[in-house]
């Protein structure tokens, strides 16, 4: 699995930071987004097959869509206005320090 910041705002994949679902979401709506991205990732994978260049924009919509529903883009879902790293390095983050501290 991929180590989680102690805040749990972000996982580590690769040296990078990739911001967490919202918390906040109850159980049951976060399952239907979830299902509509891996829906929506299908529907890429598809377009991209047959190379239908409308699919595939409409796709890739409907992924970021739910990845916004589920707080990983657009605002973010904390409120103490903490900067948003999402998609940096962890060593160019004020999370460098814990990232260092972990095993390898």
């Amino acid at each position: 699995m991929y180590p989680t910041t102690p805040d749990g705002r972000y996982f580590v994949v690769k040296g990078q930071l990739w911001r967490c679902s919202n918390p906040a979401l109850g159980e049951e709506e976060r399952q239907q987004w979830v299902n509509a991205l891996m829906k929506a990732r299908q529907a890429v994978k598809a377009a991209n097959r047959v190379e239908d260049s409308a699919a595939l924009k409409a796709a890739r919509a409907s992924v970021n869509a739910a990845k916004i529903a589920l707080g990983e883009r657009g605002p973010v879902w904390w409120s103490d206005g903490a900067a948003d790293f999402n998609r940096c390095k962890v060593l160019n983050t004020p999370y460098r320090e814990w990232f260092e501290s972990l095993p390898q």
